[in-house]
């Protein structure tokens, strides 16, 4: 029910803000801490998710497979699971410091309440952006107790880079989300233009890094991660066409956890060693 590659998209972002925060490596306890907030919130966010697309999902031929819809687990373990997933996320919030805690329920409000996102809008896909981009912020004002314009301009790379490829994955449930009354930019304007949107949202997201990385001046590691995740989102695009999706998720799954991890290893590095 969990997927933990799906944890890759976020976590290395809040890792990477908590180092630039730091200038170098956080405490090992502010890290413990971080990775816990962010296990919690990951876990309670598709937990809530399952739980409350389950009736959707039993319907989707792709996802009628899942745990809920089929009676593998039962929807009161899942309600445990969320309760318990939440209580993680909340003592790690204020184990860290007392704005982060303070603002967790902010944090909660979007992680949780995606999920109903597609019931009300097709730009939903921005609103798992919004989702996911808390996590560099959050792990800087975990570390300083601040908020700089660095970890926001990292915040809407993550929201746009997201939004990007939402798009795309959201492309395969066309004709379900249609007949059921679901929205979605592909939904809503058809495979073709979706893509299109989803390439414009990339190409914000890279001149939102180009400028973080002109801004932070981190050195040519940097811009080699810069450029490496330019590429791949060029590469996901060629993976992904309006007449065959049958790549889906090479572009949706793979493509995508190999860019959080580029920029934590190569921003991570560059502000670590403080390379030319």
């Amino acid at each position: 029910m969990i997927k933990f590659e799906h944890t890759l998209f976020a976590l290395p972002f809040a890792f990477l803000g908590a180092i630039m925060a730091a200038n170098g490596l956080p405490t090992w306890r502010q890290l413990i801490w971080i990775t816990a907030a962010m296990v919690g919130a990951r876990s309670a966010a598709m937990t809530f998710n399952r739980i409350a697309d389950r009736e959707i999902d039993a319907q989707n031929p792709r996802t009628a497979n899942r745990e809920l819809p089929t009676g593998r687990l039962s929807v009161g373990f899942a309600w445990a699971f969320l309760y318990i997933s939440i209580g993680i996320f909340l003592l790690a919030s204020y184990s860290l410091n007392w704005i982060t805690f303070a603002l967790s329920p902010v944090a909660l409000f979007f992680v949780l309440g995606y999920s109903y996102a597609k019931r009300f809008t097709a730009f939903a896909h921005l609103l798992l952006g919004a989702a996911l981009a808390i996590s560099p912020s959050a792990a800087w004002i975990a570390v300083r107790g601040d908020l700089t314009e660095v970890p926001i301009l990292l915040s809407l790379f993550v929201l746009m880079w997201t939004a990007g490829f939402d798009v795309l994955y959201a492309c395969q449930d066309l004709d379900f989300d249609r007949r059921f009354g679901l929205r979605s930019i592909p939904a809503r304007f058809g495979i073709k233009q979706a893509l299109w949107i989803a390439r414009l949202f990339h190409f914000q997201a890279f001149i939102v890094l180009f400028v973080l990385y002109l801004m932070t001046g981190l050195g040519w590691l940097a811009l080699a991660g810069v450029i490496a995740v330019g590429a791949l989102m060029i590469y996901q695009h060629t993976l992904v066409k309006a007449n065959d999706l049958s790549r889906m998720n090479a572009a949706f799954f793979t493509t995508n956890a190999f860019v959080s991890v580029i920029l934590l290893f190569t921003f991570g590095a560059a502000t670590f060693f403080e390379l030319p």
